[in-house]
C-alpha cells in the first residue's frame, strides 16, 4: 500500500478531509503489522460509505420517524412535514458545504428523471402513497423526488470519496443509449412485451468486461463493474423495505398490511442503477486507472 496524494481544498468537503488525516494520524501510531493497517483501512471504508450514504440515511431516518411518532390529526399533513424537512436538509448540506453545488446539479437531475417516473407509476397503480398533503404532484408527495435524489448523492460521493478508476469502461454513448432503452422499458412494459430481461443481459454485456478500481485509504481494491451494481441495488433494496414499512409508499401486495418487498425487485433497482451511474457519469466522466512505464511495461498506480 502507498501514500496516497493529499487532497487540495476543492477535492471534497471538510468531513471528507477530516476522515483522511484522522486516518493518516492513526496509521502513524498503530503497530507497523499488516493486521492493523488492514484493520484501520476498514474502519475508513466503513466511515466514507456512511458519510456517502448520509443524505439516504437522513430520509430513511425521517420517514421512519414520522411513521412512528408523527401525531394523528395534525395541522400539518405528515407528508407536507417531510417534504418540507427534506427541503431543509438539502439546503443545509449545501450551506453547510456538507455537499457540493456540483452534485446538487446532478441531484437535481435525479429529482426530474424519478418524478416523471412516480407520475406514470402510480397513474398505472405500481404503488400508490398514502396520506393527504399540499406539496402533491397529482397522486405523488413532493418527497419522491428526494428518494432518488438520495441515490443520486450516494453515486457522486461514492465516484469522489474512493477516488475510483476504471478499467475498459464503455463508451459513454453506448451507456446512453442503454440507460435510454431501460428508462422507456419503465413506460413501455405495460402495454407491450417487458424487455427487462434482454436489458439485464445489456447490462452484462456493456459493463461486463469493465474493472472499478477503488481507494481506500492507502490500499486500492478492484472489483467488477457489474458486481457493484448488484450490491448497490441490494442496499437500495433493503432501503425499500424499512421505506415501505413507514408507510412512504405501498405495493398492492402490500395494501392489507406490510410484508417484504419482493426480492425481484433487485432487477427493477439495478435497471435504475444503470440510469443513475449513467447520468452521474455525464456530469463526472469516468476516470481510467492512471499508468506509468515500468521495466515490464505498463502497470497500475494506486495513487492519483
Amino acid at each position: 500500500m502507498t501514500e496516497p496524494q493529499t487532497a487540495g481544498p476543492g477535492d471534497g468537503t471538510a468531513v471528507e478531509r477530516f476522515i483522511d488525516a484522522r486516518a493518516r494520524r492513526i496509521l502513524q501510531r498503530v503497530p507497523q503489522s499488516r493486521t492493523a493497517r488492514w484493520f484501520v483501512e476498514f474502519l475508513v471504508f466503513v466511515l466514507k460509505q456512511g458519510w456517502a450514504c448520509v443524505f439516504g440515511a437522513a430520509m430513511l431516518a425521517l420517514l421512519f420517524a414520522t411513521a412512528v411518532w408523527y401525531p394523528n390529526g395534525a395541522a400539518l399533513a405528515r407528508n407536507d412535514f417531510v417534504t418540507l424537512a427534506a427541503i431543509a436538509i438539502q439546503i443545509l448540506m449545501v450551506a453547510l458545504r456538507l455537499e457540493t453545488l456540483r452534485e446538487l446539479r446532478v441531484i437535481i437531475l435525479f429529482h426530474l428523471v424519478g418524478t416523471g417516473m412516480e407520475l406514470f407509476k402510480t397513474s398505472v397503480g405500481s404503488w400508490i402513497y398514502e396520506g393527504e398533503g399540499v406539496l402533491h404532484l397529482l397522486n405523488v408527495p413532493l418527497y419522491s423526488g428526494f428518494m432518488y435524489a438520495s441515490v443520486g448523492s450516494y453515486l457522486v460521493r461514492v465516484y469522489r470519496l474512493f477516488d475510483l478508476r476504471f478499467e475498459r469502461y464503455p463508451r459513454r454513448w453506448i451507456t446512453a443509449i442503454l440507460a435510454a432503452l431501460i428508462y422507456v422499458n419503465f413506460f413501455s412494459h405495460h402495454y407491450i412485451w417487458d424487455a427487462r430481461w434482454l436489458l439485464l443481459l445489456a447490462i452484462v454485456a456493456v459493463y461486463g468486461p469493465s474493472m472499478m478500481h477503488v481507494r481506500i485509504f492507502r490500499a486500492r481494491l478492484r472489483m467488477p463493474v457489474v458486481v457493484s451494481f448488484v450490491l448497490v441495488a441490494l442496499f437500495i433494496w433493503i432501503a425499500e423495505n424499512i421505506a415501505t414499512w413507514s408507510r412512504a409508499w405501498s405495493y398492492p401486495n402490500q395494501a392489507d398490511g406490510w410484508e417484504l418487498v419482493s426480492i425481484a425487485k433487485l432487477g427493477s433497482w439495478l435497471l435504475l442503477m444503470i440510469i443513475s451511474v449513467v447520468l452521474v457519469a455525464w456530469v463526472y466522466p469516468p476516470r481510467p486507472l492512471d499508468r506509468e512505464p515500468s521495466g515490464n511495461g505498463a502497470r497500475p498506480r494506486p495513487g492519483h
